[in-house]
């Protein structure tokens, strides 16, 4: 059931016989390559079968027994073929794999990125997060946590319900099995709970809840707190009965209007019906729900409600934000607009028909504009973008052919990038010469839905202002600068302007990103592999410069030995064997050319050391503003304040009036106190004179946490997603302010570190 889901922090999730595959996109600031920079990673599927808990484990074994060998076929049949009584199989195939996954909001786990909830072909809900960068781990089941909560309460799903009769009755057995076999699962926003301390006083604490939706109907609303760790981050878990027989399907609604958030929860049926249910939630902050249930389909037409997304959007001819649903019921699109006004909830809905001939295998949506994309088995997929009238709305669709880019092919999912920028296909072989292939060969295919200019004027007007968050869009743009070697005369100006008007470091952040791909696209590439490791004895010469290349000498050498080995040219962008060999004939010319290209690359290399700067010194101001709202007069505040005082002030260049106000008020409060850093081993003062790394006066050498500026001195810290600074891991002792400043993602990149 959509096989691809892509989250927030632009991670793709595709879920296989064996594992999910986990595909991470990166705009490597460090790589010259053109091509898609893609992190692999995989939660493996459990060895063991999940069986589900329906009574004590002897009585469980004689009623299955039991029903095995019963006289009536209608119940040993049933019994023997329900892959939900029998995980394991015997004599049928086994049920691994995954069914479906689903990622939470960005901010959810210990790193600030997404959790991802995972359901197996055998019924086993778990909760994955990755927490040391390359390796899966699992927090949570919920499948079993579920089980155990109505073992203790009889498999009453309310205290006040009668007995339901004995596990040895055969409906009984399947009710208790049904009640606890999801089906779908999906992720809510991040709201907030107010959470009271000891000694009585409320702060503000985060929390996620994640709606499962079971085969009886009924839905578990599981409450967490964030961070989420495991168990004990669970705070509550309620259930709803929904009324929906055969439920298919399960998203949440959340509705903004005004101040207030509203939300609920979306279920369709295998038999047509879709409608929206109440979920009622205490302690939380500014939150409101339904009175009652809103019926938005209630045709029981026999076309099953395979997929449900809901968008906010805004409505320009009322003014105000309404919620666009959207649901796959076999070929055609239903949709309904819901709007809040003073006469109350107002529902619009239709069906869009005419776009597949075949059932609509997989949807997805672009939460930014609307845009709504679905595709069918037949390796089409269509775009449908909604346009307002005055009374609702209507949709523009157009045919997205993938046969002319990849083929003939079929199609299983679809998923759009956060962003908009990128769509995500799984595709297998499709029909060649009237045949089908004999073996499927399953691939993830990535197409681009927007140009550079798009994403470039994205980028300028984002109101998110965070480079991670826009991967997708950042890695266009990094492409077409590789590709070109010069950034686009109107960025560069649109950029200027808004760093002179706004001044925002998200402006600086995106200036150097772009600098530092420039510089990448100016590097010749390497004549060998970077990674193949050299047999030859002979010594090297290396450059200081940045960006250098090598010497004449090792430059012959290099090019005899890529005449020698051809194939290695292959890992360079743009180098031709001919071209390469015709300049080593005319090295006085070579040199000649090159030397311009050193100074191109020297001037981009001080840019981007300048660009750097400024960022340094804005973290700085706002790491002193932390140290002097927080700390008393003769305090410790174990972050070398002095040290970044004067570093910020030993510039004569550097005139910054918020700066020195700022550094005034600090000096005054220490009262001519420095509280210096000491070197672990040697116990000499480490003096601030780099902002990457301290030496103290024995030559030992520690690198600064960029967060706090603070030497690390263990073995173990904490590096960005693209290796660009290093901090170190929070201490039992730091307090809540210094926890608060490691929690930070990096002031260069916007990654979050691990």
């Amino acid at each position: 059931l959509e096989p691809l889901a892509w989250s927030e922090d632009h991670r793709v999730s595709v879920s296989t016989a064996r594992s999910i595959a986990v595909l991470e996109q990166l705009s490597d600031v460090h790589s010259g390559g053109q091509d898609m920079v893609i992190h692999r990673t995989a939660v493996p599927a459990p060895a063991a079968a999940c069986v589900l808990k329906v009574g004590p484990k002897k009585e469980v074994a004689e009623c299955k027994e039991k029903f095995a060998s019963s006289a009536d076929p209608t119940v040993s049949q049933t019994f023997m073929l329900d892959r939900v009584f029998n995980p394991e199989g015997k004599s049928l195939t086994p049920m691994r794999g995954f069914k479906y996954s689903s990622w939470s909001p960005l901010g959810c786990d210990a790193n600030g990125r997404c959790l991802l909830a995972a359901l197996t072909m055998d019924s086993r809900l778990t909760i994955h997060a990755n927490l040391n960068r390359l390796q899966w781990v699992q927090l949570v089941d919920l499948t079993e946590l579920y089980g155990e909560r109505l073992f203790e309460a009889g498999y009453k799903l309310c205290k006040g319900d009668a007995p339901r009769g004995e596990l040895g009755d055969f409906p009984e057995f399947q009710r208790r099995h049904s009640m606890q076999a999801p089906v779908r699962m999906e992720w809510s926003g991040i709201c907030t709970t107010q959470q009271v301390k000891h000694n009585n006083e409320c702060r503000d604490v985060g929390s996620v809840l994640l709606a499962v939706l079971f085969e009886s109907g009924a839905i578990a609303v599981w409450q967490f707190q964030l961070p989420f760790l495991g168990k004990e981050s669970i705070t509550s878990c309620n259930t709803i009965e929904s009324g929906i027989s055969s439920p298919s399907v399960l998203s949440w609604w959340e509705y903004e209007h005004g101040n207030r958030k509203m939300s609920g929860l979306i279920v369709g049926s295998a038999y047509g019906p879709v409608k929206i249910l109440p979920v009622n939630l205490k302690a939380v902050k500014g939150y409101f729900t339904l009175r009652q249930p809103v019926v938005l389909w209630q045709e029981m037409d026999q076309l099953p409600v395979h997929s449900i997304k809901c968008i906010p959007l805004y409505h320009p001819y009322q003014k105000c934000s309404c919620s666009l649903v959207v649901a796959a019921r076999g070929p055609y699109v239903f949709w309904c607009l819901l709007l809040i006004s003073k006469a109350g909830l107002n529902v619009h809905n239709s069906h869009v028909t005419g776009l597949h001939s075949l059932p609509i295998v997989s949807m997805t949506a672009d939460k930014q504009n609307g845009t709504v994309y679905t595709c069918s088995s037949d390796g089409k997929v269509r775009q449908l973008i909604p346009i307002f009238t005055d009374v609702a709305l209507k949709f523009e669709h157009q045919l997205i052919k993938l046969s002319e880019v990849f083929g003939s092919v079929r199609t299983h999912g679809i998923a759009v990038s956060p962003c908009g920028a990128y769509l995500a296909v799984i595709t297998t072989e499709g029909m060649a010469n009237g045949l089908h292939p004999v073996s499927k060969n399953y691939q993830v295919q990535f197409v681009t839905l927007k140009t550079f200019e798009e994403a470039a004027a994205q980028l300028l007007e984002s109101s998110v202002q965070n480079l991670f968050r826009q991967v997708d869009l950042t890695d266009l743009v990094r492409w077409k600068i590789l590709r070109d070697k010069h950034v686009p005369q109107f960025l560069q100006e649109a950029l200027d302007k808004k760093i002179e008007s706004c001044g925002s470091t998200y402006f600086w952040r995106f200036k150097l990103f772009l600098l530092r791909i420039l510089y990448q696209s100016m590097q010749k590439a390497p004549s060998e592999a970077t990674w193949r490791p050299s047999h030859e004895d002979a010594k090297i010469l290396i450059s200081d410069s940045p960006g250098m290349g090598s010497t004449e000498d090792d430059q012959e050498e290099g090019t005899s030995k890529q005449a020698s080995k051809p194939s290695l040219c292959d890992t360079g962008k743009g180098v031709d064997l001919d071209d390469t060999a015709e300049d080593s004939l005319h090295q006085p010319s070579d040199t000649a050319g090159r030397e311009p290209m050193e100074e191109k690359l020297l001037e981009i290399q001080a840019q981007i050391e300048a660009v750097e700067m400024h960022l340094t010194r804005e973290h700085m101001k706002r790491v002193l503003g932390e140290v002097y709202l927080h700390t008393w007069i003769t305090e410790n505040t174990s972050i070398p304040t002095r040290g970044v005082c004067d570093f910020l002030m030993s510039d004569d260049g550097y005139d910054d009036r918020t700066a020195r106000v700022l550094i005034g008020h600090i000096l005054k409060k220490m009262n001519k106190q420095t509280f210096p850093e000491h070197c672990s081993l040697c116990k000499e003062i480490l003096p601030f004179t780099d902002r990457k790394q301290a030496v103290c006066s024995n030559g030992h050498i520690w690198l600064r946490c960029f967060l706090t500026y603070q030497s690390c001195q263990s073995l173990v810290y904490r590096r960005c997603l693209l290796h660009d600074s290093i901090a170190r891991h929070p201490t039992p002792e730091d307090p809540e302010w210094i926890k608060r400043l490691l929690q930070g993602p990096c002031t260069f990149c916007d990654s979050p570190v691990f």
